[in-house]
């Protein structure tokens, strides 16, 4: 579809007298925009129309802007050149990209797939334009801004169905209205369950992708799967996080402890009369931290690691923490001082909470492996956006062989992992949960581990290909500039990539026969 403007039509003749004190005309890809009254406003500065007045300034405005900028000003259009036609398309609502490798295979028609039926077709259409309608404009606006995700959107994506899926497979979903009926919840399986994650990523705004509830995602996982032990309280925090009333996050990393899980020094000791747990410590790095209700924190109980569901209340005191991405993740540190929790709230068994949280992490990198491949493709199809229209020394910036060497390591980086994903994820949907714990433990790590560095050689390439427009946090540049200064949390959160390679092979070491030495 191409931009909506005025039937009115002029020649270029007319348009070249365009070009006065009081009058400046143009032309891009055969429309004409009066900018006269727009000269002081532009961004760039008056003197940059000036030097277009009157002309076709189709190249040198692509070879500043994408085609976005025009929809944004498209009050400034006042018609069209007398006989020619619009050739570059506008994207709508809900559209997938044209550009190569800007989507998966499965969703490039040429290509199938045996992973994909209709339902996760549906999804995907389904969930690109829910986000393209409501959470992108969001996402882009409090990524600048720093401010937390809006309490409308939150019931917004509730009432949906969103917040219930980000959460995967699970009785959860049974009954609930997933996008007006886009999926069953009875069918929903791990492909949807990367629908879901990726399409999120799409916004290019890594502060958000966290902010927008990543803690319910990793949080409210240890409730569902171990909060049997007290139905009523499960059943109340679900159904809280859910509605989007009230927040949930996970609070195991501490100062002395990250990857190392068994390090953690926040202590929890019974009271005399053995009905409640007294709290003490801190907690670091805590994603969503500022704005929970709800803290499932990682303690030790004496004789091991226990975890408990804590409500935010006296002596649960929260600090935001700066770091090189958005406050809008709600990135936290939290010091619990003497805070009294009923022994109901345990999650699990006592001294046995080392379970609830290796069980978790499973899920928790495969998630942040969905988002960073989605990311990686991203960047992708914005430096092959730009070396189409990008002119350096009187060719395009793809007629360079150098360039067209990068975009291929990029290209081949994202297109592996994606199929490395999808792999493990059809091996997630024909095993049950302590089947994953047992055999996908490793290979997910592996993965994670192996995106994360994937997404450093494509962060290095693009802003190599982008230059200083790599290293702009506005204008054409953006998303490059954000997954080069964010795609490094990623490396470090659920496991630092060291941990997770180490991990792997571990894993891998147990099912060594003996009888291949």
């Amino acid at each position: 579809m191409h931009l909506q403007v005025p039937d009115k039509t002029f020649t270029r003749a007319e348009v070249a007298k365009h070009k006065t004190e009081d009058s400046v005309w143009f032309i891009i890809d055969s429309v004409v925009y009066d900018v006269s009254d727009f000269l002081d406003a532009h961004p760039g500065g008056e003197a940059v129309l000036r030097q277009v007045a009157g002309t076709d300034a189709t190249v040198a405005f692509y070879n500043l802007h994408r085609h976005e900028v025009l929809q944004k000003y498209g009050d400034l259009a006042i018609g069209t050149i007398e006989g020619e036609k619009q050739s570059i398309i506008t994207p709508q609502i809900g559209d997938l990209s044209p550009v190569p490798y800007a989507e998966p295979l499965w969703l490039t028609p040429q290509f199938k797939s045996p992973y994909f039926n209709d339902s996760h077709r549906r999804l995907q259409r389904a969930m690109r334009e829910f986000n393209d309608k409501y959470v992108n404009p969001e996402a882009i606006e409090k990524e600048r801004s720093g401010e937390y995700i809006g309490q409308e959107l939150v019931e917004r994506m509730s009432a949906a169905g969103v917040l219930h899926m980000r959460m995967g497979p699970g009785k959860h979903l049974h009954g609930v209205s997933l996008l007006d009926g886009a999926v069953d919840g009875k069918e929903f399986d791990y492909f949807h369950d990367m629908i879901c994650c990726q399409e999120g990523v799409r916004p290019a705004c890594r502060g958000f992708q966290d902010g927008n509830m990543a803690g319910m995602v990793i949080g409210l996982t240890c409730v569902l799967n171990f909060g049997h032990k007290n139905p009523a309280l499960k059943k109340r925090v679900t159904d809280d996080v859910f509605s989007g009333k009230k927040k949930i996050c996970l609070a195991i990393t501490e100062a002395f402890a990250g990857s190392d899980v068994a390090g953690l020094r926040t202590t929890a000791t019974k009271t005399a009369d053995g009905k409640h747990y007294i709290v003490n410590g801190t907690k670091k790095w805590i994603t969503n931290g500022v704005f929970s209700d709800y803290f499932v924190v990682g303690v030790t109980t004496g004789k091991g690691l226990s975890v408990l569901l804590i409500e935010r209340s006296e002596g649960v005191e929260t600090k935001p923490i700066k770091t090189s991405y958005s406050p809008t993740a709600g990135t936290t540190y939290i010091t619990f001082d003497n805070v009294k929790v009923p022994v109901e709230n345990l999650l699990g068994e006592e001294d046995k909470g080392i379970y609830v949280i290796l069980s978790n992490f499973n899920h928790e990198r495969w998630i942040m492996s969905c988002a960073t491949i989605r990311y990686m493709r991203l960047v992708v199809e914005e430096s092959l956006k730009w070396a189409h229209q990008r002119i350096v020394f009187k060719k395009r910036l793809i007629d360079q062989p150098v360039i067209r060497q990068k975009l291929a390591k990029m290209i081949a980086l994202c297109e592996s992992h994606q199929s490395w994903l999808e792999t493990i994820t059809y091996q997630m949907t024909k095993m049950s949960y302590p089947e994953q714990a047992k055999h996908l433990g490793g290979p997910i790590a592996l993965l994670k581990m192996s995106a994360t560095r994937a997404a450093h050689e494509i962060a290095d390439e693009a802003v190599q290909i982008w230059g200083g427009r790599g290293l702009t946090q506005t204008g054409m540049g953006r998303v490059i500039e954000n997954f080069n200064r964010t795609y490094k949390f990623d490396s470090i959160l659920g496991g630092a990539e060291e941990v997770l390679a180490d991990l792997g092979v571990r894993q891998a070491m147990k099912f060594m026969p003996k009888a291949v030495l």
